[in-house]
């Protein structure tokens, strides 16, 4: 895995290709995953051939599920997985033992698979992101470590309206020995530093907040170095 702020957070960013993924990563200082969503691309060949050109400038590329978690695209992304050894991928809970033991059976080099879940505005609560099931933290972490879960993606956290949610599910991750915790939804330099702060003080492997929409730029759909620095300089010093 990539360089970590403190030993510890990591910066999902979109990169439209290889040169925006070299700036991205450079605007990070490192401390960033490039990565595409699935739903951007007419192929899974297409999809797999722009991972691989991603990986000429870092060792870890991310494929979301995009439309906004849509849990319908977990083959796609798995497919394009399969076909092009990202490193990293993004899937509803319930697939992504399946997920992993497919791309293991397959031959692919080890991929790290996030469990998507979402916030029910209630902390200490959490809704299954493909079936709408909601469960106890303590009891679906009981269940994700079971089945070998790496790391648990909240998806909307829309920036810091659930921040409470997500500060006790990092906590309860990283007591059940979860690698990793990935935000996503609403994150911006307005809110990075008072999310970041939530969380500095758990011990957890890495915590990851996925950053997209205020990052990119709508007409050449690159995302934009002097945002991503805005991002970094906000949680620097912290």
């Amino acid at each position: 895995m990539n360089d970590k702020l403190y030993g510890k957070f990591l910066f999902n960013f979109l990169a439209k290709d290889q040169k925006n993924a070299e700036a991205v990563m450079e605007a990070g200082k490192g401390f960033v995953v490039p990565g595409i969503t699935a739903d951007k691309f007419n192929t899974v060949e297409e999809a797999a051939e722009k991972v691989k050109e991603l990986k000429t400038v870092t060792n870890m590329v991310s494929i979301g599920l995009g439309g906004g978690g849509n849990t319908a695209n977990w083959k796609k992304v798995l497919e394009i997985a399969a076909a092009s050894n990202p490193g990293h991928i993004n899937q509803p809970f319930e697939t992504a033992t399946y997920s992993k033991g497919y791309l293991d059976g397959n031959g692919t080099p080890k991929q790290l698979v996030n469990a998507l879940i979402q916030p029910t505005g209630e902390v200490g609560k959490i809704k299954l992101a493909n079936s709408g099931t909601i469960l106890a933290v303590e009891e679906f972490m009981e269940v994700a470590t079971g089945l070998g879960i790496e790391s648990i993606k909240m998806m909307p956290v829309k920036g810091t309206q659930h921040l409470e949610e997500l500060i006790y599910v990092t906590k309860v991750a990283s007591k059940k020995g979860i690698r990793g915790f990935e935000p996503a939804g609403g994150i911006s330099a307005s809110n990075i530093k008072e999310i970041i702060q939530g969380v500095k003080d758990i011990d957890i492997e890495f915590f990851m907040p996925h950053i997209f929409g205020t990052t990119i730029d709508k007409e050449s759909g690159e995302t934009i170095p002097e945002k991503v620095q805005e991002i970094l300089n906000e949680v620097e010093g912290l």
